[in-house]
Order: C-alpha cells, then structure tokens, then sequence
C-alpha cells in the first residue's frame, strides 16, 4: 500500500494544503499554549507548530510528552515562512506519537570523536551527518550516470582473490575451504579481463587495505571506483578522470546546495574545479617541493596560524571575562563559541606541530622516492584546482604499469590531487602489455606466478593497448564537503581500531 504522508523535502509543492508528515523530533522549544515542534523525516526539517487552543487533548498530550528522537505523525496546513528553515512552516491540526524516546545520548554539548563513532548508528541522524551522506548519494549517482552515459558497462570483481593486487603487506587473509584467501585491494586485475570483453566498464564495490594507520586519510574498508578501458592511453585516461571529476563537483553544486550550506563549504574552490586540470610530470611535482616559493609558503602558513591562534585565545579570555554579567541567551552564545574555538585550536596546534616537519620533508625529497600526504598537500599549495601528476618512477607503482618508451625510469601511472591538502584522490595509468615483462615484474615482486596464469592470458590472446584508474569514493567525498576526516564520510567507518557498531 503506497503511504500517506508525503516527504520535507516535497513541501514546497504543498502550500495551502493539508498533509500528512511522518518523522523524529529534532528540536523542541515550548512556550505558553504553544509548541515549535522541529520535525526531521530523511529528507529534511520542518518547524511545526501545535497550538493548544487548535488542536484536540490527545495530540496536545502527544507533542507535551515528546521527546528528542521520539517518533511522530504530524498532520497540519503548510504555509509559507522564510524564517523557518527551508521557508515552509506547518500549522498542527492533529498529532500522534509512535514511541517516546528514551534520554538521547547526543545532545548539542560537545562530544569527543570516540563517543561520536561508538554512538554512530544514532550519529547519523545529526544535521552534519545528513549532508554528508546525501553529498555521497550525489557523488554516487554522478559517477554511474557518467559511466554509464559514455557506454561503460558496471560491472562487479570478486571480493574474495587468491594474490594480492598492490603488494602483499596490507592483505587481509583468511582460510578459504582449507586454502588462504584474501579480501581484494582492488578490482583492477579482473577489470582488465572484463574490458578485454567488453571495450569500456567500470567496477564499484569495497575494497580493503589492512595498513595500520591511524591518519585522517585512511579507513580499512572502502568503496572504489574502477574504470578499465581498451585501446586507451595515459593522455586518454587523464582526460577521463578530469571529465569524471567535473561531473561529480558540477552535479553536488547543482544537486546539493542545502547541504553544501549546512557544512558551511567554502563553494568557490569546487566551482574552480569543473574544467581543465594542470598536468604535472613526477619530475617538476619534485621540482616544486625543493622550491623557494613552498618554503615561503609553509613559513607564511605557520606565521598566519600563529596569529590565529593568537586572536582565538583573546577571544577566548574575553567570553570568560563576560560570562559571569551575562544574559542566559548571551551565556548559550558564548558556550557554543567556546566549543568551536576549542576545536580549531586543537587542530592549530596539530598544524604548527606538523608544518616545520612538511617543510623539512620537502627541502629533503629525494628524487625515486613516493609522495607523502605532506608533500602531496604542499604540490597543490601552489595550484587552485586538482591537478594531474603523471610518470612516476617505477620502483614505487605497481608491476602492472607500463613503462615510459621515453624513459624507462618511470612508468606511465597518473595521480589526481585534489587542492585544500586533501592529496590523492585518483590513481592510475597504462597497463603494460608485454608477457614476457609482466611474468618478470610478478617474480621481481615475489608473487606466485601460479597465482595470475589467468591474468598471462590476457595478453596471450589479443592484448591491446589499454588503460584504467581508481577513485576513492570516501576521499572525494571528504574534498567536495571541505570536512578534516574521512571517517564520516562512510555509514559505519572501519579503522585500525573500530570494528563496531
């Protein structure tokens, strides 16, 4: 049976109308005769009021006894109020409430980050956590209708394997009937079978690294995104990716501006990252970190970080100082300003901690060496938008890679670093083609060679020049919604040390 009662997010459409609503009180303030029920439904809020005078003695009861979280349907005439949020208001003609909510453990004083992720499932239904996890259905949506719109087929590798894909010490291993298997690194190796068959598809699915790293850049479980294409080059393929990642920023402006507002994101670094991204070889990328100009850069940033630091602690000292001679509602300001000054100052501190090392890393990059997160964010320091960084070295991709024909130093792999310090958000390049070099690369690298006969094939039977990447859906996220850590970009986050709820 289809329901009766309509969605937030769908008022607009109802102006005048009597309507049914279905939800969770999100906020509730009380005044005589008067209830200012905050109703919160998946779509969005709605300011709801119950008036005593205009409602029966049971619904009256229902929104007095409400409490946070508590469920409830709520049926009233939509108006127009731009002071409400979303401009639409309801006036309450009737009330009933599913089930009271026992004490909510999350209430709007401020919480630390591991009682937020051991309370995630009821997290979730925080303001922030909406916009995020809707953000991610966009950036979901506009990645398949893309892929799909350019005749990619999706398509769904294994998530158990036999060998590892990108090394073997971040497998997670387990007994398979008797033998060990593994959780896949990545769909890559069977995308490359599919596109032998298909031309041009694409996988989405978890992957997962068993690092043991704590960063804010990290989680042991992820989603990827893998294109694989015949007859395709790095040229090619680094246009793919740029056209890919416009797409997915053009689509969240568009689709998400509420969203994009309740996180406060600063828009004007995504709307310069729809279009042409620089190219950057491996080479100049090290060229920029040995340069004078990321030394003034960094001490700039510590100079200007310490000045911050500075105004947020008078800041701080004057709220004290106005504390004891102020109003209730001048008490609760000053409280919420003390909660966000106390976490900025904590991340100030991480930041002038870690600057001084970022600039010795740099002054100190060796050539043939990988990119840190320190570096990656220091390169994009001096560009506006995501940059490609493209023929790394060898010694530090994967054995797949093709090599440069131009110099066999380095292989024709590319990186996407997205700009704001949130690095490698894309990573690919060409595959190589030769049999001979691929059995050599996979005994260099100390894999059994028993463990990719199938993969040999591939080039045993009309091996093409071709291509593929791999996006980081939680790292794209992370960048389109400008928040510090990629833990909350995903449902139920797993880490190093977090494997509920």
């Amino acid at each position: 049976m289809k329901p009766d009662h309509i969605a937030i997010e769908t008022l607009s459409k109802h102006l005048g109308e009597e309507v049914t609503l279905r939800g969770w009180l999100y906020n509730k303030r009380s005044s005589k005769g008067l209830h200012f029920v905050v109703l919160r439904d998946g779509t969005g809020l709605c300011q709801c009021v119950v008036n005593e005078e205009q409602v029966d003695a049971a619904s009256w009861e229902a929104a007095s006894e409400a409490t946070q979280e508590s469920s409830l349907e709520l049926k009233g005439t939509i108006r127009a109020d731009e002071r409400q949020v979303g401009g639409i208001e309801m006036q309450v003609t009737a009330a009933k409430m599913y089930q009271k909510a026992e004490e909510y453990p999350i209430t709007p004083k401020e919480h630390g980050v591991d009682f937020l992720m051991n309370n995630r499932h009821l997290w979730l239904r925080s303001r922030r956590q909406w916009a995020i996890l809707r953000i991610r259905n966009s950036v979901v949506m506009s990645i398949h209708n893309f892929f799909q719109e350019r005749g990619f087929l999706q398509m769904d590798a294994p998530i158990l394997t036999g060998t590892a894909v990108e090394g073997t010490s971040t497998l997670f291993e387990m007994e398979y009937f008797g033998r060990p298997a593994y959780l896949t690194q990545s769909g890559q190796l069977h995308g490359e079978a599919m596109a032998m068959a298909f031309g041009k598809i694409y996988t989405f699915g978890p992957t997962f690294r068993a690092e043991k790293s704590k960063t804010r850049r990290h989680l042991t479980e992820f989603w990827m995104i893998e294109p694989e294409m015949a007859f395709y080059d790095l040229e090619a393929t680094m246009e793919l990716a740029e056209e890919m990642l416009s797409r997915i920023v053009s689509d969240a402006l568009r689709d998400c501006q509420t969203e994009l507002e309740v996180l406060e994101r600063d828009q004007e670094p995504l709307r310069r990252s729809i279009g042409t991204y620089p190219r950057v070889t491996y080479s100049e990328a090290v060229d920029i970190l040995h340069s004078r100009k990321t030394a003034d850069m960094v001490r700039d940033k510590i100079a200007s970080t310490e000045e911050e630091k500075a105004a947020l602690e008078a800041e701080r000292e004057a709220g004290k100082a106005a504390y004891g001679q102020a109003k209730k509602w001048e008490k609760r300001k000053i409280d919420a300003r003390e909660i966000e000054i106390a976490v900025r100052l904590n991340d100030i501190e991480e930041e002038l901690r870690n600057l001084p090392k970022w600039l010795e890393s740099a002054q100190n990059f060796e050539w043939g060496t990988d990119f840190g997160g320190s570096d990656e964010t220091l390169i994009t320091w001096h560009f506006d938008r995501p940059i490609i960084v493209h023929r790394f070295p060898h010694e530090f991709k994967a054995f797949y890679m093709k090599r440069d024909p131009e110099d066999d130093r380095l292989a024709l792999g590319m990186d996407v670093l997205a700009p704001e310090g949130y690095g490698e958000i894309v990573g690919g390049g060409e595959r190589a083609t030769d049999l001979e070099f691929l059995q050599a690369q996979v005994r260099k690298h100390g894999l059994p060679e028993e463990a990719f006969t199938w993969y040999f094939d591939l080039r045993r039977y009309g091996s093409v020049p071709h291509a593929g990447y791999g996006l980081g859906l939680e790292r794209t996220v992370t960048w389109i919604c400008g928040i510090h850590h990629l833990r909350e970009t995903i449902p139920f986050a797993r880490t190093l040390d977090r494997l509920y709820p």
